[in-house]
């Protein structure tokens, strides 16, 4: 299908769908128990983790036909258990509320950075050596806390990809890419990163991640590159020369537009952060607030303008298919639904099934462990996508912001450094990693599978953040 009238499409189902929100009769949500769930409840989610990361390595084919399929039929299970324990109607309050609050923002917001970076090219010759692969890094590093590190990675993956498809060995360089922007550079600021995103809006304010997380992120951000320069200067002394035909043509960047589009797209975050009317819908106990509403309708006119404004040969030359977007839409809407018990039973606090999770972050005499707390928001990050983890912490530290911002900073630094750093430990830690991944899997780069990538990530990653936990800077984070 045509690009401007699949999106014109996407855009007009939308309007309609959120007009239908407009309630004559307001519903009441009985909710879900968490409490009284145990452990099976979280088997379909599991079931679909397993399957993201096996299918493809063990049946490739009919995992890349069927995906969809296979994530709804997880989701349909998830669903079905509910019905059985809460009932049809809880079950559709719970679904309500996990659509139109976490995942309809969440994709909306990824699909109009998708569309508006595909639409920015650049050309030229650029050559794939140690020195301008790592400088590509280091930019995308330092702009993915200004445009987010789903803008960043879409905006330089494409031309890193074609700068490095001519070497044998070029999947370390989009591992890194994945590490770098897609996730350790979005830790200073809340328009980087969705779980800063969502701390802001909980009250956090804007520069407090800058100020208090610069230096870990430098030093991050700092041995990942020098660690990716290593690598790169061992694997390019390995490959054949470069053929020199031909002159060299200048770097240029082109659909400029778009460049202001991705403001807008930021201008649209802070604006509906800040612009509260007071007026929202209550959809089956759910409230649908007016400024999301707007904010999602701006996202997808933004994504329209984009497909609009930009000649159709940039996005031809750019590779810019639907796939990718497509993939990661379904794979999260199953992600998003099957999780719901699981959530349900993680707020269930003491009372629940993950009781000892609760336990595990807080000392016996109420102090929480901060150490704790930034692994387990890691590694539940790196499992659970990392905004709604975000959020589970911050709660379960109390959840009063100016608290967490004087008090308790190493509590709010070790959940925000876990929930942002370690997202890049699985595909599907944060949003950009399984797209980056799709992308470069379609333009014939060789990317390991789920297991693979968790492994090497892993490598790489663990000991810095052991170094982290051990680091003698402010803010120190206490074992107790």
């Amino acid at each position: 299908m045509d690009p401007k009238r699949l999106v014109t499409r996407l855009w007009s189902q939308a309007l309609v769908a959120i007009l239908t929100l407009l309630p004559h009769q307001a519903w009441a949500a009985t909710g879900l128990d968490g409490a009284a769930m145990r452990w099976p409840y979280a088997l379909p989610f599991a079931g679909l983790l397993l399957s993201i990361a096996l299918g493809p390595l063990l049946f490739a084919k009919f995992w890349h036909h069927h995906y969809g399929k296979i994530a709804a039929a997880w989701s349909l299970l998830a669903l079905a258990s509910l019905v059985i324990f809460a009932g049809g109607m809880a079950t559709l309050a719970a679904l309500v509320h996990a659509v139109l609050v976490e995942y309809l923002g969440f994709i909306v917001l990824l699909f109009s950075l998708y569309v508006v970076a595909g639409g920015v090219l650049i050309t030229g010759d650029i050559k794939a050596t140690p020195a301008i692969n790592a400088g590509i890094l280091a930019l995308g590093t330092l702009g993915a806390s200004v445009v987010g590190t789903t803008g960043a990675a879409m905006i330089l993956i494409r031309p890193l990809i074609r700068a490095n498809r001519p070497r044998r060995h070029n999947t370390h360089v989009v591992i890194f890419f994945i590490i770098l922007v897609a996730n350790v550079g979005g830790a200073l600021s809340p328009l980087g990163d969705p779980p800063l995103f969502v701390g802001f809006l909980h009250g956090v304010d804007f520069f407090w991640t800058t100020r208090a997380l610069w230096l870990q992120t430098a030093i991050v951000a700092g041995l990942l590159l020098a660690m990716f320069v290593v690598v790169d200067i061992w694997r390019f002394r390995s490959e054949p020369p470069p053929d020199g035909a031909g002159p060299e043509q200048p770097v240029r960047i082109r659909g400029l537009v778009n460049l202001v589009l991705i403001a807008a797209i930021v201008a649209s975050l802070l604006a509906s952060a800040m612009w509260k009317p007071g007026i929202a819908f209550d959809i089956l106990g759910t409230r649908l607030e007016l400024e999301d509403i707007a904010r999602n309708l701006v996202l997808l006119a933004i994504a329209a303008l984009s497909v609009w404004l930009t000649p159709d040969e940039h996005r031809q030359a750019n590779g810019f298919t639907w796939e990718p977007i497509r993939e990661v839409a379904k794979l999260f809407a199953g992600i998003f639904v099957a999780i719901i018990p699981v959530i349900a039973m993680l707020n269930a606090g003491h009372h629940g099934a993950f009781a000892w999770l609760l336990s595990a972050v807080t000392a016996p005499d109420g102090a929480p462990r901060e150490v704790a707390y930034f692994w387990f928001t890691g590694l539940m990050s790196a499992l659970l996508d990392n905004a709604p983890t975000y959020l589970l912490f911050f709660e379960l530290a109390g959840g009063d912001a100016q608290v967490l911002m004087h008090q308790l900073s190493g509590t709010l630094a070790s959940i925000s450094m876990g929930a942002v750093y370690m997202g890049a430990l699985t595909y599907i830690g944060n949003a950009p990693n399984f797209m980056v991944s799709s992308i470069a899997s379609e333009n014939g780069i060789e990317m390991p599978s789920f297991f693979g990538y968790l492994l090497r990530a892993g490598v790489v990653l663990i000991p810095l953040f052991l170094l982290l936990t051990l680091l003698p800077v402010a803010p120190i984070l206490h074992w107790h």
